[in-house]
C-alpha cells in the first residue's frame, strides 16, 4: 500500500475513524497512477461549515505529494460520503492528466531525436 503517510485534520467535528477509514480505502485505486517505490505524503481535512443548517455543510481537501508534485482537490457536499466520492473522481482526473502530459512528451522528443537520426 503506498497511501501509508497520512495526516488527518478535523474542524469543527469530532474525530471519526470510520471517515478516515473510508478514505484510505477510496485512495487505495489511485495507486495505479503511482510507482511503488515512490514518495507519497497526503493530507486529508475534514470540515463542518458551523454557519450553515443544511445543504452543502461538509468540506473536505485532500493534497497528495508524489516525488514533489501536487496533486490538490475539494468539495463540500451534503454528507461527507459523498464529499468523498467527488474528490476521489477529482484526483483521479488530475492524475491521469498528468500522466497523459508526460506520456505525450516523452513521445514528443521521441520522434524529434528519430528525426534528427535520419535528417542529421
Amino acid at each position: 500500500m503506498i497511501f501509508t503517510n497520512i495526516t488527518f485534520k478535523h474542524t469543527n467535528i469530532a474525530t471519526d475513524e470510520r471517515l478516515d477509514n473510508l478514505v484510505e480505502q477510496k485512495l487505495v485505486s489511485l495507486e495505479k497512477h503511482i510507482d511503488a517505490n515512490t514518495e507519497v505524503k497526503t493530507e486529508v481535512e475534514f470540515e463542518k461549515i458551523p454557519s450553515h443548517r443544511s445543504g452543502p455543510i461538509c468540506r473536505i481537501e485532500i493534497n497528495v505529494w508524489v516525488d514533489g508534485t501536487l496533486y490538490r482537490a475539494e468539495s463540500t457536499e451534503e454528507t461527507f460520503e459523498a464529499a468523498i466520492d467527488v474528490v476521489r473522481n477529482d484526483l483521479d482526473q488530475e492524475m491521469r492528466r498528468a500522466q497523459s502530459k508526460r506520456h505525450s512528451l516523452l513521445r514528443r522528443g521521441s520522434r524529434k531525436i528519430k528525426e534528427m537520426m535520419r535528417w542529421g
